[in-house]
């Protein structure tokens, strides 16, 4: 645990984004104590059920096709243990461990809600394996998103019956050990219990929202490298003017124009083509940024608000209503919302990398970059430039364009087509993953050669927000005079944007903060 000693108190229906970014940094949860009551209510009501003769789905019965099946009370633990066991089939890389430790507090957040029916212990041994650093090893590939995250979800499930393997401190061990080496024992699975931690949408709902997260920073690290493109390319700031957004309304377009003229505010290069520039308009990578990048931005709040609600639901199945005493069986563990809300990401990564490439290709070619010489090299021919770095941003943007075609539209029939319709939630959202890495990538290109257009302007300077961007990637990363090897460069460039260098140091020269949040 490395956000503090202190756990985060979650409260389901409350639990906001930036709780979870913290869970992500390393913090470990608990839950609020009011809400223990009623998890003890709700699980009172399974116990009983799983003692009548009516069958009730998953307390007395088998699962998905083997329903109709009745179980004997005696039997009912053999059957959560073989539920999770025989589940246990993901195939594929290790889940980041930041993202299985999202999992688990999402997870204890659902169940925390009392309508799973679980005992406090199961809610406790969630707790407590977040806290001493027990991470389950769960495979990335092998949920369809709906019923539930059902593999993945079986693997977290497991380390705490003592099955499958875990992650601690950096040792990949079998389950109990893994437990024993934070002073805990395998907890017994009671009626439901199994099913309740495999059904529901925590696994795709994690990977989304650290998609999210990533895709809002990389969004905002695009706005800075976007106005220092403009200032590369001594383009005109007029499109950015408050009038202009303002008469189309969209509050992600009017935020992002703010920002954008935050940054350039004080610039010289801007001042010093006020007159006798022949050019009328800029190419639309450069005029439109604050409709593209808004654009941006409202997606991706809609996308927050989708995946905050599914952070605090209860997504298993059959539901338990305390009022009434009833277990009814339900599909919210059908994850389709989770799907679109990462389509839009997804969408909104694509697009950001897709007019940040087409601003490094403005500004390698001498007939659109207003002067500067090609591929921003001062003796092109003997030397090559920014060539190839603009050709490996198309490479990336290429890569992210074709992953952004939706995946959930792509349903396919399983369990003996019981489940005949699934989300496809898991993948739409592991896939942000490699496509913010590749956005990343792109934006710490333009940033590279933005700056170095920016160079080649003097006498002329940038605004002081930016001249500090600036001179922070010189500290890394010398401006480009002859040629030489390159990928170290492009990497320390990565690094920078990954690490929220652009924003935080533009931000420290305004004294503001001009760049908009998912709120």
């Amino acid at each position: 645990m490395t956000e503090g000693d202190a756990p985060l108190v979650v409260a389901p229906g409350t639990v906001s984004l930036e709780d979870l970014a913290r869970v992500l940094a390393g913090a470990s949860v608990v839950l609020e104590p009011s809400f223990w009551p009623r998890v003890e209510a709700a699980s009172q009501i399974v116990a009983k059920a799983a003692r009548a003769d009516v069958p009730a789905y998953g307390i007395n019965t088998g699962f998905g096709k083997l329903a109709s099946t009745r179980i004997a009370a005696d039997q009912t633990e053999l059957l959560q243990r073989n539920l999770i066991v025989s589940h246990c089939c993901g195939v594929g890389p290790a889940t980041p461990e930041p993202v299985v430790r999202l999992m688990m507090a999402l997870k204890i957040i659902s169940l925390g809600c009392g309508a799973s029916g679980v005992r406090r212990d199961i809610i406790e041994q969630l707790q407590a394996m977040l806290a001493g650093g027990v991470c389950p090893l769960v495979p990335q590939q092998g949920s369809v998103g709906a019923s539930g995250d059902l593999a993945p979800l079986a693997h977290m499930t497991a380390v705490m019956i003592g099955e499958g393997e875990a992650i601690v401190d950096g040792r990949t061990v079998p389950g109990r050990e893994a437990l024993a080496a934070v002073g805990l024992s395998p907890v017994t699975l009671g009626p439901k219990e199994g099913l309740a931690l495999i059904n529901g949408t925590q696994f795709s709902t994690a990977y989304a929202i650290a998609g999210l997260l990533r895709a809002h920073r990389l969004a905002c690290a695009a706005l800075v490298t976007g106005a220092l493109s403009v200032d590369a390319t001594m383009a005109s700031t007029a499109p950015f003017r408050p009038e202009i957004q303002q008469l189309r309304g969209h509050a992600g377009q009017i935020a992002a124009g703010v920002a954008l003229m935050s940054l350039l505010d004080g610039s010289d290069i801007r001042q010093s083509h006020l007159e006798g520039d022949e050019r009328v308009q800029d190419p639309y990578c450069l005029r439109c940024q604050p409709q593209v990048a808004g654009a941006a931005l409202d997606v991706l709040t809609q996308a927050a608000r989708t995946l905050t609600i599914e952070a605090n639901a209860v997504t298993d199945n059959p539901l338990v209503l305390v009022e009434s005493g009833e277990i009814v069986s339900g599909g919210n563990f059908h994850a389709e919302p989770v799907a679109f809300a990462a389509d839009q990401i997804a969408l909104v990564v694509s697009e950001i990398g897709a007019i940040s490439e087409r601003r490094i290709a403005t500004l390698v070619d001498p007939a659109l970059n207003f002067g500067l010489p090609p591929f921003l090299t001062p003796d092109p021919g003997l030397n090559s430039g920014f060539m190839i770095a603009e050709v490996t941003a198309a490479a990336l943007y290429a890569e992210n364009k074709q992953r952004a075609a939706p995946c959930s539209i792509d349903s396919t029939p399983t369990s003996a087509n019981q489940e005949d319709h699934v989300s496809m939630a898991a993948h739409a959202a592991r896939r942000l993953s490699d496509m913010a890495d590749n956005l990343a990538a792109i934006l710490g290109i333009e940033l590279l050669v933005a700056a170095q257009g920016i160079g080649l302007r003097l006498p002329h300077l940038t605004s002081p927000a930016l001249a500090a961007v600036i001179a922070a990637l010189r500290e890394q990363v010398p401006a480009l005079g002859p040629d030489r090897y390159m990928a170290d460069d492009l990497a320390k460039a990565k690094a920078l944007v990954e690490a929220g260098m652009l924003p935080r140091v533009a931000m420290s020269v305004l004294g503001q903060n001009p760049f908009p949040s998912l709120a």
